[in-house]
């Protein structure tokens, strides 16, 4: 079964209709959000992004009886630093150009924008529709073409594979880190390889005895980024199946 998707209006419209359709997605995320906009340079490309200025004030809108069942918080609101660090490592290396590749956990986007402009076919997933809505209005805002589509990676249906998988700061939690090893094996190509930036977090170790449990073999890459007036260490880890 294939990835209901849902493509951002960017390919073949023209820059009026762009423009139009901007303003009528700021206008609805401006009477729902408190806004910040923030810009970055990624190699020699620069961007702009859409995010929620305090993802605390959305704790008030999550509903008592969704949140026993699901206890999700609103991650997806804020531009975390594991993710600036992974978009600059995207368009650096150019290494995703002309693959296909699918977002785990995306948030606002932030990586699979600098996927799309690095020349992928992104898919872009989250499992918040909110989330997906300043997706497909920050893919918009940065002119890049990318498909969405809603995924919960703890039920991954389908046999759709992609040449790579990526993931900004998605190890927050212990109950999540099979349910992402076993997204990934399910996503993954043949010769793929995903890569999870995580900004050192005490539960990587137990991601990566996960990983190596199920066949992967691990390269890291270490790496800072500046967050404000601080240093942030982040780690890429790349996984690819190990060869037998």
């Amino acid at each position: 079964m294939p990835f209901e998707r849902y493509m951002a209006p960017v390919s073949g419209s023209s820059d009026a209709a762009i423009e139009e359709e901007l303003i009528r997605l700021r206008t609805e995320l401006d009477s729902e959000y408190d806004l910040r906009e923030v810009a970055h340079r990624f190699g020699q490309s620069d961007f702009t992004f859409l995010s929620v200025l305090d993802s605390y004030a959305l704790l008030d809108r999550i509903d008592p009886a969704e949140f026993v069942k699901d206890e999700q918080m609103p991650y997806w609101a804020e531009i975390w630093p594991a993710a600036v660090t992974l978009s600059r490592q995207i368009v650096e290396t150019g290494e995703l150009a002309g693959k296909s590749v699918l977002e785990l956990g995306a948030g606002v986007g932030m990586a699979s924008i600098a996927a799309a402009r690095s020349g992928a076919r992104v898919l872009c997933t989250d499992y918040s529709t909110e989330a997906l809505r300043f997706v497909a209005y920050n893919a918009m805002l940065n002119r890049v073409a990318l498909d969405t589509c809603r995924l919960d990676w703890r039920m991954v249906k389908g046999n759709e594979k992609f040449d790579a998988v990526i993931a900004a700061d998605v190890l927050y939690e212990r109950v999540n880190l099979l349910p992402i090893v076993t997204a990934i094996d399910a996503l993954l190509a043949p010769g793929g390889a995903a890569f999870i930036a995580d900004p050192r977090r005490r539960l990587a170790d137990q991601f990566l005895e996960l990983v190596h449990e199920n066949g992967f073999e691990v390269a890291e890459t270490r790496m800072f980024d500046a967050d404000g007036d601080q240093t942030v260490a982040v780690t890429i880890y790349k996984m690819q199946r190990a060869k037998v």
